[in-house]
């Protein structure tokens, strides 16, 4: 095969994919037989970070190599890709390079996986993606060859004397391989030694204690953050936010700050209370410090506005935007002096009363793609957001609303897709969210003129392909018409045809313009498609 770009993105689709390694977790785990078992049920989270360790090794890396770079980690279930947006951007513009150059990896992507890996906030190029993807590949290739060899008494070219022989082939494929999430983060790695990355943000990809970037040692860290938590990912990672925050918090390490968004209860919800106590206490035995970033102090400072169409969007930022200031501030502190101990322990690590220029151009530079953005096209605005639990939907509805609030004749369109999660409750929550952040006197009815239920398919179904699945959409349809009875509804197998509906003349009377607002929202993957679809020539 080439070592081309083209021919790495075949070969990574070829990796066991993130959901076939989740979708172990959707039924309890159960023991294994009698005679198997120790008598205890198997815990395939427990397994995660030793065999991440010895992928890594395979791949000719140690966390003594990975201590070269200096990180920050963020975990959470709410904002953290802005956060890390936030961050990228503060420490690209930080004042005189004292970041040095500057990696970020994150997850998923949307319409490029080269989104993931970036060196001073723009993409890997493809040439170098490939160029470091064969490296990690065939490390990983050598090290299977050179196991076999001692485990069968094979020589390098498989050839002699053991118990089976192996195909070539076999050894450079997928089966020597670890999975695609895992690979993707021993690449971000490699990349980032190899272009002499000194900053990096660094995301987690589900929880925190688990995941596949936690194998970053201590030495590489400067500071870690845990963004606003949520119920998601409950196989993994548990039912409750207490249980969710025990694997987030995974990521503060022992000498280091980690910062997080104080929750307050009302004094009936003991959920808040008791999350905080997990965080407290996790971090106090891990043997980090706890920055709790309290709202009161984010209000006052209100943030900073994105300066152009494109940019982070919507009032709930100002809590993004506080944890990467601090956390930046405090990695920036680290960098000057690694040895310092810092003795002031006090509240002024989230004083926002004097945030350096560089920091505020920063926060009004960041990007991030599928993330309240906003989209101009003609006589359409696409608001574009790719919130999928019933926190982020809440975030949405706010956002909404207030755009919503300043547009006069305008024809309002939805587009929604939800695959895996409760589509119907998730709707449900996203309409009465707008509803409640709307004038009083708009009708239920007048929210929207139009929604459109699809698949994430980009294009229609061939001939000889079989009928797509359409139940998802069709009760999310269902749902919207009871919501919004005097609303069009269609439902699309592919994103193409739904785009189209979205650009139709909607029929309805007293419009004195042609403009439309559409709000794409439920599903990441939802957006990356429609980006895909208005960005037909964009490179992969």
């Amino acid at each position: 095969m080439a070592r081309t770009y083209e021919s790495a993105l075949s070969l990574l689709s070829s990796l066991q994919s993130n959901k076939a390694v989740t979708s172990l977790f959707s039924v309890p785990i159960l023991p294994a037989p009698a005679s198997q078992s120790s008598g205890k049920p198997q815990d395939l989270n427990a397994l995660a970070i030793p065999e991440m360790l010895a992928w890594l090794g395979r791949a000719g890396l140690s966390q003594r190599d990975l201590s070269q770079l200096k990180c920050i980690h963020v975990a959470g279930t709410k904002g953290k890709g802005s956060v890390c947006a936030f961050l990228t951007s503060i420490l690209v513009n930080s004042s005189a390079g004292t970041a040095g150059k500057v990696g970020t990896y994150t997850s998923p992507h949307l319409v490029s996986v080269r989104e993931r890996i970036m060196i001073d906030g723009r993409p890997l190029a493809p040439d170098l993606f490939a160029r470091y993807f064969f490296e990690v590949w065939d490390a990983f290739t050598e090290a299977a060859r050179a196991e076999l060899g001692r485990k069968t008494g094979l020589c390098g070219d498989g050839q002699e004397g053991g118990e089976r022989q192996t195909p070539e082939a076999e050894l450079q494929g997928p089966a020597t391989k670890p999975f695609y999430f895992r690979f993707l983060t021993i690449l971000a790695f490699h990349a980032f030694l190899r272009e002499g990355v000194r900053s990096a943000v660094v995301e987690c990809g589900i929880g925190g204690e688990h995941d596949s970037t936690n194998v970053l040692p201590a030495e590489a860290v400067t500071a870690s953050v845990v963004a606003p938590l949520g119920i998601d990912h409950v196989g993994m990672l548990g039912r409750t936010l207490p249980e969710i925050a025990w694997h987030k918090i995974g990521v503060a390490k022992a000498g280091r700050r980690c910062f997080t968004r104080r929750l307050a209860g009302d004094g009936h919800d003991d959920k808040a209370a008791a999350t905080m106590e997990v965080l407290r206490r996790r971090a106090a035995e891990r043997g980090a410090e706890l920055v709790e970033v309290p709202d009161e102090a984010v209000e006052a400072w209100g943030g900073v506005r994105a300066d152009e169409v494109g940019g982070l969007e919507g009032d709930f930022q100002k809590y993004n935007q506080a944890l990467a200031v601090c956390a930046a501030r405090e990695h920036l502190r680290v960098l000057a002096s690694p040895e310092q101990e810092d003795s002031d322990k006090s509240t002024a690590v989230v004083d926002f009363s004097s945030i350096p220029e560089e920091f505020a151009e920063g926060l009004r530079k960041a990007r991030l793609r599928g993330r309240c953005e906003t989209r101009q096209e003609d006589s359409i605005t696409w608001l574009i957001d790719g919130a999928h639990t019933a926190e982020s939907l809440r975030e949405v509805a706010r956002w909404f609303a207030s755009k919503r609030s300043t547009a006069t004749n305008t024809r309002h369109v939805l587009l929604f897709n939800q695959q895996e999660r409760d589509a119907a409750k998730l709707l449900e929550g996203l309409y009465s969210g707008i509803q409640q952040q709307s004038a009083s006197t708009l009708s239920p009815a007048a929210i929207f003129d139009k929604a459109a239920f699809t698949r994430n398919e980009l294009q229609p179904r061939s001939g000889d392909e079989a009928e797509r699945d359409l139940s998802v959409q069709n009760a999310g349809a269902q749902v919207f018409a009871r919501l919004s009875p005097e609303s069009q509804v269609v439902v699309c197998d592919n994103v193409a045809d739904v785009v189209s509906e979205a650009r139709k003349s909607v029929p309805t009377q007293g419009y004195a313009t042609e403009k439309t607002i559409v709000l794409v929202t439920g599903s990441l993957h939802l957006v990356g498609a429609l980006l895909r679809t208005l960005e037909p020539d964009s490179p992969l």
